[in-house]
């Protein structure tokens, strides 16, 4: 039987649990900014698109995404690039090796992270084949701001989501299949529309 001198600070200690449960569970309370990802035109200067043929709930399934899109943009030489920009509450299922399921068994694999040139600089992450010219790229975006390591920013961000409404992350995903290995990505097709959408969406904060 606990001291009645310990009811007290027992109690306080059990209703500050008691609010993320509260905020998360119950309430789910989640911040809405306004922007979504549908916004992103489908014609991006020298770029026109196509939507690929996604069902309407894969984003959901996959991602726990309600605001996504997937489309092939093409240039005026007929360059094709796959862009997928998705939201979700559920950050880990974005953030976490996305090429698992936006590029199926073209075992990329990281080749470091390099940075768009802007104020701010844009911080990508590069993935290749080792032996086939697939190529993809990577952005998060997150209240704002861009994201260079996600598992250190959730990691010290966790209090302030715990006591808060949840906000989402966003997630730009390009895909070039017929990229040279030896290609210079900041001088390439992939990093111009990567960088177009990507300030596109953030133009919707105005």
């Amino acid at each position: 039987m606990i001291s009645a001198r310990y009811a007290l600070p027992v109690a306080l200690v059990l209703m500050l649990a008691l609010i993320p449960t509260v905020i998360h569970s119950y309430l789910g309370l989640k911040t809405d900014d306004g922007l979504s990802v549908k916004n992103i035109k489908p014609v991006l200067d020298n770029f026109y698109s196509i939507p690929t043929n996604r069902q309407s709930g894969w984003g959901e399934v996959t991602f726990g995404s309600e605001d996504w899109i997937e489309r092939v943009y093409i240039d005026e030489k007929g360059k094709s690039l796959r862009l997928f920009v998705g939201r979700s509450y559920d950050h880990k299922r974005l953030y976490h090796h996305p090429e698992l399921a936006l590029s199926y068994a073209k075992d990329l694999r990281s080749v470091g992270q390099i940075r768009l040139p802007g104020q701010p600089e844009i911080p990508v992450n590069l993935l290749r084949n080792e032996t086939r010219p697939n190529m993809a790229a990577f952005v998060l975006l997150y209240d704002g701001k861009f994201i260079e390591n996600p598992i250190s920013h959730q990691i010290k961000d966790s209090l302030k989501q715990l006591i808060s409404a949840r906000k989402p992350i966003t997630l730009f995903y390009i895909v070039d299949d017929n990229e040279p290995k030896n290609s210079i990505f900041v001088q390439s097709a992939t990093a111009s529309l990567l960088n177009k959408a990507i300030k596109d969406f953030m133009a919707q904060q105005h």
